[in-house]
């Protein structure tokens, strides 16, 4: 009889699962935030450049090749393949559901909708979704599980409205709720997981974003549970730790992706409740990341943690750069722009996603790999299920069409120079509302020319932001044909009454910069042009050596030639630049690539490189 039911049960959601996610609108928290967010992004009406590219190389080559019998094996037969094959299925869900917001590929729609029916009905009848046999509930990963089911059901709810997605992540969140606490009876949630109570602690954010949705408080009081616990004696002291000493190192056990995730959820709280101490700390931390344990290339991690002052070694055998690590420093970045409208965090959210995201997944396979190395060849891997940073990196990919452009202190900003076109509403300065259509055109980053068309609903005066990246050289901005003058170094704001089809052209040098190896890699010098770090790949450059010394003279112009033309077939990219420098006493020919691009044909790459000592070279 009780089987009898459950199958009645699963079939009954099964069916109004089908009735509920044929809509195309977007459902929205109800509960609203204290804190305003300054930056809030547009949405891309197409796009068609570098970023655009990489967005259907991760759609087509990755999200769409998910086979759901692996991502839902340990739920239909508990337990797992392995402790933290749970996690596989909500992460794929945020994917997917990203995705689809910014393609509308009926493709990708079909499988999460398709994942999403199987997925609720291996939910356990007390709300369980995870993949542990009952006697060892709650001891490694699954309350980590729990997270990601919350975080994928929510974001498949946002894009569909499927009232039992949103049913399901609300059991789940039920089942920990009556699980955990400092309540008499309850388990300590810190303990339930690994690292110090990162791991299961990070379940935070989507506590909070079931009570935005919901409105439920007891997901709220969990929250502050969540909060109060961490700075008990069994938790990683986040907060105490960075008031304290300013330096992530001594949070928890220094594990990188964990805390990170801790500290998105934080940001999250911050925005909901207006506790400016949080806040506080959390841009120490950030602070403390970029200036002594991020790489050039816009991660961070040596053997998935935090490691001290300025080690940041670069090779296979160091294991840094984890995947998962690149996509919650790019989500904590972005909480951060989205609080402070701070352009600084937009610029490490380019470094990040013009860098290390791209180089995690092969742009001809779409295999991904979990740590990846500067020097030496890039181990990419194809499984499913297995691995958190396979299923992490298209994440990271699924959120760049919210990182381009959208309005900071209600003013239209463009953050980053890619082509498409954009349609958003606008205030005037008569405090109208009209629709601005911006189109722009450019091959960024291959040269630094954009032209924008704007058009509006109406002839009124209004701002619009450009920002100005800290590689850009010579930056000029030019409205129909006349120089605007500027006197901030990061934004150009142009207020005028503009009128149909006029024409805003941005231009940027990007000359060849050399990046010094400083503590890390001295002895070694490193390339980059605009947003991109550059790299040797031996299938470029034969006759070179890993070893050899290049000869840097910092007094002297690089001449830099573009050599796109002798790419070989295959390869995915249109960038390549060579440049002459003497090597081993000899001037040779150095091929460059963008590290993104590098190793893609499973070759081994170099992006620090070995330079004389009888020079210095210049640290930009």
């Amino acid at each position: 009889m009780k089987k009898f039911l459950c199958f009645i049960v699963s079939a009954f959601i099964l069916i109004t699962v089908n009735a509920s996610i044929d809509s195309t609108a977007y459902w929205k928290p109800i509960i609203p935030n204290i804190i305003e967010e300054k930056f809030i992004p547009a949405g891309l009406e197409s796009f068609s450049g570098l970023l655009n590219e990489h967005i259907y190389i991760n759609l087509e080559k990755r999200l769409l090749q998910i086979d759901s019998a692996t991502l839902l094996s340990g739920f239909v037969h508990r337990p797992g393949a392995q402790t933290w094959i749970g996690e596989h299925v909500g992460k794929f869900l945020f994917s997917a559901s990203k995705t689809y917001s910014y393609t509308h590929d009926k493709r990708i729609k079909a499988l999460m909708d398709d994942m999403v029916r199987k997925y609720i009905a291996t939910q356990m009848p007390d709300g369980y979704l995870g993949t542990y046999l009952l006697k060892d509930r709650w001891t490694a990963w699954d309350v980590w599980a729990h997270k990601y089911a919350i975080i994928g059901l929510t974001n498949y709810y946002a894009v569909t409205g499927s009232k039992p997605a949103l049913e399901t992540a609300k059991r789940a969140a039920d089942l920990i709720c009556r699980t955990f606490g400092d309540e008499p009876g309850k388990l300590d949630l810190n303990k339930a997981g690994e690292h110090a109570g990162l791991a299961p602690g990070s379940i935070l954010e989507p506590m909070i974003d079931l009570y935005r949705y919901t409105g439920d408080k007891k997901y709220l009081a969990f929250a502050k549970y969540i909060l109060r616990n961490w700075e008990s004696a069994t938790g990683p002291k986040i907060l105490t730790m960075l008031q304290q000493y300013g330096n992530v190192t001594k949070v928890g056990d220094a594990k990188a992706y964990e805390m990170l995730s801790c500290f998105v959820g934080i940001l999250k709280y911050y925005k909901l409740t207006g506790d400016e101490k949080y806040l506080k700390a959390l841009q120490t931390a950030w602070q403390d990341i970029v200036d002594k344990r991020l790489y050039i290339t816009g991660t961070a991690s040596v053997g998935e943690i935090f490691l001290d002052d300025n080690v940041l070694p670069a090779t296979n055998k160091d294991n840094m750069g984890e995947g998962c690590v690149t996509v919650t420093w790019i989500q904590f970045n972005d909480q951060l722009l989205k609080i402070t409208g701070e352009i600084k965090y937009a610029e490490e959210i380019e470094k990040a996603v013009y860098n290390h995201l791209f180089a995690a997944e092969n742009p001809e396979t779409g295999c991904v790999s979990y740590y990846t190395a500067l020097q030496g060849a890039k181990p990419y891997r194809c499984d499913q299920g297995y691995s958190c940073c396979l299923s992490s990196v298209p994440r990271g990919i699924s959120l760049i069409p919210d990182l381009v452009w959208g309005k900071i202190n209600n003013t239209f900003t463009v953050l980053l120079y890619e082509p498409g076109n954009v349609t958003e509403q606008v205030t005037a300065d008569d405090g109208s509302n009209i629709l601005l259509k911006l189109n722009a055109e450019t091959t960024f980053p291959a040269n630094g020319a954009v032209v924008y068309t704007v058009n509006s609903s109406g002839s009124k005066r209004f701002a619009i932001n450009f920002r100005i990246p800290s590689w850009a050289v010579n930056y000029t901005l030019a409205v129909n044909g006349v120089s605007q003058a500027n006197t901030r170094r990061d934004l150009v704001n142009i207020k005028r009454v503009w009128k149909a089809n006029d024409k805003i052209e941005v231009h940027f040098d990007m000359p060849l910069q050399v990046i010094n190896g400083g503590a890390s890699y001295p002895g070694f010098i490193a390339f980059k042009r605009g947003p991109q770090v550059l790299a040797v790949d031996s299938v470029l450059n034969p006759s070179y050596k890993n070893s050899s010394s290049v000869y840097f003279n910092r007094n002297a112009e690089i001449e830099v030639k573009d050599v796109n033309n002798i790419l070989p077939n295959g390869w995915v990219g249109k960038q390549a630049y060579a440049v002459t420098l003497e090597i081993n006493k000899q001037k040779q020919q150095l091929v460059l690539v963008p590290f993104a691009d590098a190793g893609q044909q499973s070759s081994r790459l170099q992006v620090w490189i070995p330079w004389s000592n009888s020079v210095v070279a210049k640290n930009y």
